[in-house]
């Protein structure tokens, strides 16, 4: 049985749910976030949600102790107030007004305008929704695939390639590129890109959706057991749709809640609403 997810370390102490990107606090060394919710976080307040130190910066993507990418966090207030000094020290000055040094011209910020497409996968993966099955009819224009159907179809092979090779920006240690560029203009690493072929052949030899789950125990390898569970369902459902472009699945496609349709430049949603949750979803099944 797995028992990964009754380990509190594996759950974020600001959201709660399971660690998607794990973040570290400098100089404290927490560990227990995901790096959106820490960021967010840490731009209302700079000091660590667990011990209150003054964070100095984040580290994620972190595969070594000199392998990790750093992310600098500003602070939110001075560190002490002139009318509480008593160390004789010369009173906290704003950096621009300092003797003998002209006030500099602030700079106009205007943050990243995020990729709106996938931040909405980033928050499908996020909260492990599941697209809600369609049935196969000629008004609906899904139909059933099969690991034969696809071996003998180039165009189903395209088809699955264009939407993995947008899915798999979803899991950010895949991929080159930064972190706010277009998923449709997407550098994908040779992980990736390894990934992207493996996929297609475990979709040419098995079927996705076979109850000894087969498939995904070949993904789970390199996405975990949840996110191939989630990526495959996808992925089937994607094939049997009459559609033919990611926009247009984008536009189309129902989950039990609705998905947030603006997100920050964190990739946080900053609005969204939620329909009832259908009573019969069942994790990979999708709602009959």
């Amino acid at each position: 049985m797995d028992t990964a997810h009754d380990d509190p370390q594996d759950a974020c102490v600001i959201c709660l749910a399971e660690i998607t990107e794990r973040a570290i606090t400098a100089p404290c060394n927490h560990y227990t976030f995901d790096f959106l919710c820490l960021v967010s976080w840490l731009q209302e307040r700079s000091t660590c949600p667990l011990c209150k130190t003054e964070v100095k910066a984040v580290q994620y993507d972190w595969h070594s102790p000199t392998d990790y990418k750093s992310y600098t966090v500003l602070p939110t207030h001075p560190p002490h107030s002139a009318s509480s000094n008593t160390s004789g020290a010369a009173p906290y000055r704003h950096r621009f007004d300092l003797p003998g040094r002209p006030r500099a011209r602030r700079r106009s910020y205007s943050p990243p305008r995020p990729d709106i497409p996938l931040c909405r996968r980033r928050h499908v993966y996020r909260h492990k929704l599941y697209s809600l099955h369609v049935g196969s009819n000629r008004v609906s224009g899904y139909q059933e695939v099969s690991p034969e159907t696809i071996a003998t179809s180039p165009d189903l092979q395209s088809k699955a390639r264009t939407w993995i090779r947008r899915e798999l920006r979803v899991f950010t240690f895949l991929h080159t590129g930064p972190q706010d560029a277009p998923s449709s203009d997407a550098t994908t690493s040779s992980n990736a890109e390894f990934l992207l072929t493996y996929i297609i052949a475990i979709l040419k030899k098995v079927h996705v959706k076979a109850s000894d789950g087969h498939a995904e125990d070949l993904l789970s390898e390199f996405l975990g057991r949840e996110n191939a569970q989630l990526l495959l369902h996808e992925l089937h459902a994607w094939l049997r749709s009459p559609f033919t472009k990611a926009e247009e699945w984008d536009r189309h496609v129902q989950y039990a809640e609705e998905l947030p349709d603006e997100f920050d430049e964190f990739g946080m949603p900053m609005k969204g609403t939620k329909t009832r949750p259908c009573p019969n979803q069942s994790p990979g099944t999708g709602c009959e």
